[in-house]
């Protein structure tokens, strides 16, 4: 249920992040998801991709560090109150929450959130115990295995 994430350290600087949809879109990677966050000099990306490994090859070969984490995605109603309801039992079992953000589904009336846990696997055991659908890399259509 754990999704693999690249994540990447790129220059805030005008084209930097074109220069990386434009050389993954040539090698036919897809953009599943990806949030893109300021940090100064440098933003951080984190991408998911159609293709795990060849992506990471692909900025590894640009001289752009990539590492791989994981992430955790879960289907929440598209209604008030829906993210809260879902954070409420991690909260009781004390996981904390690092960081978060929202995909547009594909499915009216549902939201879909990736996530990173303290323990993700702690995680989706509270999240599937609550009723949530938990989201794989086939719901995603991504290759996550190296070649």
């Amino acid at each position: 249920m754990k999704l693999k994430q690249i994540v990447i350290s790129i220059e805030n600087s005008p084209g930097r992040l074109l220069e990386v949809a434009d050389a993954l879109g040539k090698a036919g990677i897809n953009l599943r998801a990806l949030n893109l966050v300021d940090t100064g000099a440098f933003g951080q990306l984190r991408l998911l991709v159609s293709d795990v490994a060849r992506a990471r090859q692909i900025l590894m070969e640009m001289h752009i560090s990539a590492f791989v984490n994981e992430v955790v995605a879960a289907e929440i109603d598209d209604a008030p109150g829906s993210l809260a309801n879902l954070l409420r039992p991690l909260r009781d079992a004390n996981i904390n929450l690092i960081y978060m953000y929202a995909f547009i589904g594909s499915t009216a009336g549902k939201a879909i959130m990736i996530f990173r846990f303290s323990d993700n696997d702690l995680a989706i055991d509270v999240l599937k115990k609550g009723g949530y659908r938990m989201l794989d890399a086939d719901a995603f259509g991504i290759l996550e295995n190296e070649r």
